[in-house]
């Protein structure tokens, strides 16, 4: 399962109370007041790690508290600290409050942010010894530790995303450019989670890419699978529109490629503004070569990229394409 936005509860360790204590020992005269501070309480980290790709951990397990410090003891003894607690989320995720602003967004591997704090210790009655006051009786209680409900989202992290009508061959497409694996089968909405590949290059350079599951007319609206997922294409660096000049699916592709620009436009209009590539797929079928050609010809604004995902064809030369983008960004 892949969960990408939860709600969850984090509270941070309460401090421990100061102690009230009169030092009574042996062939020691006059002992005074010796109560011990109490322990701070433990703090609530947030850890961004490569080793996690999804939020479905806290699906099931939506609480976290870290601990409290120990109450201080006589002889001055200070009570320990409670232990810190270490949340451990995918990079990519962001952190907001309950009225959605935005915390903590982590985007780097072992990325570390303090979101709570645990309440300080209470002074012991040591502390509190005046020229007027030799014997104090009073303590501080522990301070309680910050408390809060966050939201958690999750953002992939990607070079570029494959944005395609369900069947446009996505899955088939990334599984070829990269060491991705994603079920692919000849029916709509095959994917139904993200799914991401990597591609490396002889010069070490690693791309990113994104497998969105499909998009359709009136996702705006919670057609199909709707926005769900284009939250993760919202920090690419460029768009790959998938188009199927196959036939099977007896649509337009110059449609589906304006369908797909609107439904992205009305999710955030910012996005278009990214560098993409349009892609035909599907060259390989029997019908292909006229309605590329319509394809072609519809979009005479477009540089349109012909290939066959399936068949292996075209796949070095969109593989150039995307690295000049990627390359542009490191200039």
């Amino acid at each position: 399962m892949f969960i990408d936005h939860v709600k969850i509860k984090v509270k941070a360790g309460d401090g421990g109370n100061g102690c009230v204590s009169f030092l009574r020992e042996k062939f020691v005269p006059l002992g005074g007041p010796d109560g011990g501070d109490g322990g701070k309480g433990g703090d609530v980290i947030f850890i961004a790690s490569k080793d996690v790709m999804t939020l479905m951990d806290f699906h099931y397990n939506a609480s976290y508290r870290a601990r409290s410090g120990h109450h201080g003891q006589g002889k001055n003894k200070t009570g320990s600290g409670g232990g810190d607690i270490e949340i451990i989320l995918p990079i990519g995720t962001q952190i907001y409050d309950v009225q959605k602003h935005i915390i903590a967004d982590l985007t780097k591997d072992r990325e570390k942010v303090v979101i709570l704090k645990g309440g300080q210790g209470g002074r012991g009655n040591a502390r509190f010894v005046s020229s007027t006051n030799r014997a104090p009786r009073q303590k501080e209680l522990g301070r309680a530790g910050e408390e809060q409900t966050l939201h958690l989202e999750l953002k992939l992290i990607a070079d570029f995303a494959l944005v395609g009508l369900p069947n446009a061959g996505k899955s088939t497409l990334i599984s070829v450019l990269s060491d991705a694996h994603p079920k692919i089968a000849s029916y709509p909405f095959t994917t139904l989670n993200p799914n991401l590949g990597v591609v490396e290059y002889t010069d070490f350079d690693r791309i990113i890419i994104a497998d969105i599951p499909g998009l359709i007319e009136g996702a705006h609206d919670g057609a199909g699978l709707g926005f769900e997922f284009l939250r993760h294409i919202e920090r690419t660096k460029g768009l790959i529109f998938i188009c199927d000049v196959g036939g099977e699916s007896k649509r337009d592709p110059a449609q589906d490629f304006h369908v797909l620009q609107k439904e992205i436009s009305l999710y955030n209009d910012q996005i278009l503004r990214k560098p993409y590539i349009v892609v035909a797929n599907k060259i390989d079928m029997t019908t292909s070569e006229k309605c590329l050609k319509d394809f072609k010809k519809s979009l005479s604004n477009e540089s349109v990229m012909a290939v066959s995902a399936k068949e292996k064809i075209g796949c070095d030369e969109l593989l150039c394409e995307i690295k000049k983008i990627f390359d542009n960004f490191k200039e």
